[in-house]
């Protein structure tokens, strides 16, 4: 069976996680990449957008995922930070649409659920198992960043799963 590549992205306007891992036989995981995009808060929306396509394009060129986990929007008490987080949710969803890639959305609870088996995780918490799922207890990284990666994990672990039972459901 063959490595399965997931780029994950926790969408934000200002701080855009964005992390690849590859994953294959018996659940094991596998760090390939992950930074934090960032846009100055006081730039034109204009060009922060554009800035945040050109990363996520310049991802998926480098690494070619086969899935594509985006963090779905979720109502906010602050309306500028949920526009904003939808704002990055759509291009990522558009640039993976534009390429053929199979895009996925997973709630923040789904995502902590999967990573540490318990749906009201902590940012630390989070953190914490992704750098052990990956053996990689010196990855020291946003949580941005480690919350893109878990959401990769996600798709991995929860993707397969819902793939294997759609394709039994189907016989």
């Amino acid at each position: 069976m063959r490595s399965i590549r997931v780029l994950g992205v926790d969408p934000g306007l200002t701080r855009c996680g964005i992390g690849v891992v590859d994953g294959g036989l018996g659940g094991r995981v596998s760090l390939v990449a992950v930074d934090v995009v960032r846009t100055p808060a006081d730039a034109e929306i204009g060009a922060r957008l554009v800035a945040l396509e050109t990363a996520f394009e310049t991802w998926i060129d480098e690494h070619s995922p086969d899935v594509v986990a985006v963090e779905r929007v979720f109502s906010q008490h602050n309306v500028r930070t949920v526009m904003g987080t939808a704002q990055a949710s759509a291009l990522a969803i558009a640039c993976a649409a534009r390429r053929g890639i199979p895009v996925a959305l997973h709630t923040p609870s789904e995502v902590k659920a999967a990573v540490t088996g318990q749906g009201r995780a902590g940012k630390e918490q989070v953190a914490f198992m992704v750098r052990r799922l990956l053996s990689s207890p010196t990855l020291v990284a946003p949580a941005d960043a480690t919350d893109a990666l878990a959401l990769a994990i996600c798709q991995l672990w929860r993707g397969a799963a819902n793939s294997r039972l759609q394709k039994a459901m189907s016989r």
